[in-house]
């Protein structure tokens, strides 16, 4: 076993590293009675700059409101117009928020805490740092991406389809900015709800059934996860996810904790032998259902590892890290030759998304075996943070793909790949930017595919060759099943009249591409700028990691 350091008051030391607990918990503010603190939420939203990140999650909310008050699908245009204005106004105040945080330290900025449940503790507590920051970014530039790229697709219940959208941005943005384990567990299930009515109500043939299967299998992982919050609680005596940082646990407790947690979190992921649900979700979801599926709510899975199970249970995460490590390289290599298989376009990218999102999770557990070879911390900092930059990177090119197997599949109406071939002929701007997402989803150097993976299999050297040799061979199965893809649809002659009919990408679905495109290739070139971001809060959750709560 790893030696750890014992945490000892509000100072932690790790092999000659010593840092301030960046996380002091806000007293209470005055205030009795749920009515009272309701109008005391509302009354400080007034207040912009105290106030930033619930309007991140309130405005998109009020904003469904508003587009389902547009009525029926005479006004559509009206609803989309709302919808738009609001996403755009979002991406704004994120700017703004982006701007003003501050890369240098580890400590939770933009903090709010207003009483909301006084009786048990339980309070509105919002604060982001460098790991939650990104994933908020990340949530509000995906719904602008849905909401341009379902513009002329969707003909029918467009409000209602916008507003589901609205209302996971906002659930969304709690889940990450959450400080309160309650609030965080109320934002996490609520955000089911309307990607359950997604696949439900435009979803293909079998939606009932993905969307059911979908809705079981994250909800009974996620009740786990109530069952830990509360038993945390009753030795915290609080529910502050960051009074739960420095409480002393056994071994025991620490197991149980993760396991409840790692139910929950590898749904989300969704790690291998959980993972069944995805692909029926995503080939019966709509094009914007699966973008929001890959982009943002498998994100949320390895979200919570970082946030609850390598700080909560760092002792517990160090003895199963080989279990962690194994379900990683099973989804990464048995996962991906399953991906050749498939004849669905759409089921090949899901797929793809349980292998990649494998990279995140080995990413987060490689640093405890990294550490006990070689004692360096800078190769453990560059396997979590490559973790982290994965789920980045397979938000944009996978959400792209899924994108544009939507626009085939709104114009032909299939997603088989045996009904295309030479749709590059017909449509080449579509092609040459469906041609840079597959490249980021292979790895190519100066794409954002290549960052995430490289920094993991780079790491990884130094746990164990065998774990880098078995990482890596997701340059070939990853190669095989997308170039492989892409050749057969846009490559050759136009192989029927469907295609021969096909026009190429314009006005909002290929400005939504193009965007994402502009990103790919963005964090591709200048990683630094999301790197840069990471490096405190890493710093300061590894240090947590390696401490020993026994």
């Amino acid at each position: 076993m790893l030696p750890l350091h014992h945490a000892v008051g509000e100072r932690v030391g790790v092999r000659g590293l010593t840092f301030e607990n960046p996380h002091p918990n806000p007293p209470p503010q005055a205030g009795e009675g749920i009515s009272f603190e309701v109008i005391n939420i509302f009354g400080n939203l007034l207040m912009f700059r105290h106030t930033i990140l619930s309007l991140l999650i309130w405005l998109p909310i009020l904003g469904a409101v508003a587009v389902l008050w547009t009525g029926d699908d005479r006004h559509a245009l009206r609803a989309r117009l709302i919808a738009l204005a609001v996403s755009i106004l979002t991406i704004i105040l994120c700017f703004s928020m982006w701007i003003q945080f501050d890369i240098t330290t580890a400590s939770m900025q933009f903090r709010e805490f207003l009483p909301w449940i006084s009786a048990y503790n339980i309070n509105y507590s919002l604060g982001i740092d460098g790991i939650s920051m990104p994933m908020v970014f990340l949530t509000v530039i995906t719904t602008l991406v849905v909401i341009l790229a379902s513009w002329h697709s969707i003909k029918r219940r467009v409000s209602q389809y916008l507003a589901t959208f609205l209302l996971v941005q906002g659930m969304m943005v709690g889940v990450f900015s959450s400080l309160d384990s309650i609030l965080f567990y109320v934002f996490w299930e609520g955000m089911l709800i309307p990607i359950y009515l997604n696949i439900g109500i435009w979803g293909g043939e079998n939606r009932a059934y993905a969307s059911v299967k979908f809705f079981i299998y994250t909800f009974a992982g996620s009740a786990l996860m109530l069952i830990a919050f509360i038993y945390l609680q009753q030795g915290a005596h609080s529910f502050e996810i960051l009074d739960f940082y420095p409480l002393k646990l056994t071994y025991t407790e620490q197991a149980f904790i993760f396991f409840a947690f790692l139910l929950a979190f590898a749904v989300k992921v969704p790690m291998w032998p959980v993972h069944t649900w995805l692909p029926d979700a995503h080939t019966e979801a709509p094009a914007g259902g699966s973008v929001v599926l890959a982009a943002l709510m498998l994100k949320m899975g390895v979200y919570g590892f970082l946030r609850f199970n390598l700080p909560v249970t760092p002792d517990a995460s160090q003895h199963y890290q080989w279990l962690m490590i194994s379900l990683s390289l099973i989804a990464i290599v048995y996962v991906g030759i399953v991906a050749i298989s498939q004849k669905d376009m759409k089921r090949l990218v899901a797929y793809s998304s349980i292998a990649h999102m494998g990279f995140a999770t080995l990413g987060t557990f490689m640093i405890y075996i990294i550490i006990a070879r070689t004692g360096n911390y800078k190769d453990a900092y560059m396997a979590l943070e490559g973790g982290m930059m994965q789920m980045i990177s397979h938000a944009f090119s996978t959400g792209a793909l899924f994108i544009g197997i939507g626009i085939l599949y709104d114009r032909i109406h299939s997603r088989l790949i045996s009904d295309y071939g030479g749709v590059a002929n017909k449509m080449p701007v579509f092609a040459l930017l469906m041609m840079i997402f597959a490249m980021s989803n292979v790895g190519l150097p100066g794409t954002s595919g290549f960052v995430g993976e490289f920094l993991v299999i780079l790491s990884s050297f130094k746990a164990n060759f065998w774990v880098t040799f078995l990482a890596g061979s997701t340059l070939i199965w990853g190669a095989a099943y997308t170039l492989w893809m892409y050749k057969r649809v846009f490559f050759g002659e136009v192989a029927n009249e469907n295609i021969a009919k096909l026009s190429d990408v314009h006005g909002p679905e290929k400005a939504a591409m193009i965007i994402l495109a502009v990103l790919v290739i963005g964090l591709g070139v200048y990683p630094q700028i999301v790197l840069n971001v990471f490096h405190a809060s890493v710093q300061h959750l590894l240090q947590l990691s390696m401490v020993n709560k026994i």
